[in-house]
């Protein structure tokens, strides 16, 4: 690229950045691309959680939960082993060779990650790093400690799962979503303690490898913060899948009892035992003082998280944050914008602030859950004057066909202009048929655009046009 990022003294543009994650390596591509001289620290290898101990490793972990669930169902579609339907006794998973692949697939991504830094010209420096100052970086590695001068600094540091005092982890029998791959069985009886997106998502792939899986959720529905129609679904599903999900409950303590079982103790006095239980009961961001946020003049909310504008600055001249240790929608597409929203706002770019009423985010269970724009509670609240139609999928003829009986699809338009503003899809592969409703929300379409819009029949999104077509007028 032609353009070379300057600074005041007219030097090539001095960027560091702090944390190998997706807000992180997508900043440093970014400013490397503008001729910028960028300086990644990590100490955790690159891709950071999203590529090392969550969405890569977890969702590879579901592709094989969905597998196995497709081999039980498909005696509904006539298919047979040896004459006879499959029941879920005969199907089995090898869990300490999936978590193997896991991990290869895991080092291969984060390696695809540093090839292309290094191709681009990025300096990767493997140790922890703290801000001296606004425009001092300290890094240190292995016995090696080296002060850089930086003209931007992107704070992209990420978060840890939460640990409760009285549950802490010991890597073997009580875990976290970080500590999972080190699993060589199917565990026999899993307790999932949480019921948000990490918590469902673990559910639904233990109980479809073969574990025995009870789900505490704190509140009266699995996916609380989810879509109600949506969340409905996938605790039908759940309950025929046979998770055993306890509502209305909170785990206040988990236990060791002898070498086999863990106990759970929760708030009514009654208690769970099983062989192992996996704590998902959310994140805290990694912004302990040793960063030195608060020396180089870095406001940090009541929760810990950083707090940033839309354009991903920070209360400190030159230095800006992305990702999970921002609090700011915790997704990795939502990461990486805002590295790059950063790299071209500090380097003197035209950019557009985040606007999250665009970001199109999914729930991993069977089925997914994948949602964008304008939700249920903004329509009832009468924040945004809409109307919703939703189209159940055992409607559509390819549902049909693949026995998809669980499911649908919801779109939200605006009264009066009929643009679409929202919606919610329950399907399998929902996060791929989201991105057509996606780009409708993003371009400000109508729901005639969308209705006119050729679909391939029979397709499952051929229920997004139809839905368009029931919003009409």
């Amino acid at each position: 690229m032609s353009v070379v990022a300057t600074g005041q003294n007219g030097a090539v543009t001095s960027v560091v950045i702090i944390g190998g994650g997706p807000g992180g390596y997508e900043a440093a591509l970014v400013a490397a691309q503008y001729g910028a001289d960028v300086v990644v620290i990590d100490s955790d290898g690159i891709g950071g959680s999203a590529v090392l101990t969550d969405c890569v490793p977890s969702k590879a972990l579901i592709a094989v939960a969905d597998a196995a669930w497709s081999n039980v169902e498909s005696a509904a579609l006539g298919v047979l082993v040896d004459g006879s339907p499959l029941d879920r006794s005969q199907v089995s998973v090898d869990l300490a060779a999936v978590n193997a692949r896991l991990l290869r697939l895991v080092r291969a991504q984060s390696s695809d990650i540093s090839d292309r830094l290094a191709a681009n010209g990025v300096r990767v420096i493997r140790g922890t790093a703290a801000l001296a100052s606004p425009t001092a970086v300290v890094a240190e590695g292995a016995n090696r400690r080296e002060v850089l001068a930086a003209d931007v600094v992107l704070i992209a540091t990420g978060a840890r799962p939460r640990v409760l005092p009285a549950a802490k982890p010991d890597g073997r029998r009580i875990l976290t979503w970080e500590q999972v791959y080190g699993l060589a069985e199917v565990p026999e009886h899993l307790v999932v303690v949480g019921s948000g997106v990490t918590g469902a998502e673990f559910a639904s792939a233990y109980r479809g490898v073969g574990a025995e899986v009870t789900l505490v959720s704190s509140r009266q529905q699995v996916l609380p913060g989810e879509d109600p129609d949506a969340a409905r679904v996938i605790g039908e599903v759940f309950g025929r899948r046979g998770i055993d999900v306890r509502n209305g409950r909170r785990a206040v303590a988990a236990r060791l009892d002898g070498e086999r079982e863990v106990v759970v103790d929760l708030d009514d006095g009654s208690q769970l035992r099983a062989s192992h239980v996996l704590m998902a009961v959310g994140s805290v961001p990694n912004t302990d003082a040793a960063l030195g946020l608060d020396s180089a003049g870095v406001r940090l909310d009541s929760r810990g998280f950083v707090e940033v504008d839309r354009v991903s600055r920070t209360s400190a001249r030159g230095v800006y944050a992305a990702g999970d240790c921002t609090g700011v929608d915790m997704l990795a597409s939502v990461a990486a914008m805002q590295g790059r929203i950063a790299m071209w706002h500090a380097l003197g770019e035209a950019v557009s602030p985040l606007d999250l009423q665009t970001v199109s985010s999914n729930v991993f269970t069977t089925p997914e859950l994948a949602t964008v724009g304008v939700t249920a509670l903004d329509v009832e609240s009468g924040r945004i004057n809409a109307e919703s139609v939703l189209l159940p999928l055992a409607a559509n003829a390819r549902a049909k066909m693949s026995n998809f009986t669980d499911g649908f699809v919801k779109l939200f338009a605006r009264t009066g202009t009929r643009i679409v503003v929202g919606g919610v899809v329950v399907a399998p592969h929902a996060s791929e048929l989201i991105y057509p409703v996606a780009m409708a929300v993003e371009q400000r379409l109508t729901v005639d655009q969308v209705a006119q819009t050729f679909t391939v029949y029979p397709s499952l999104t051929g229920s997004i046009a139809e839905v368009a077509r029931m919003l009409h007028g």
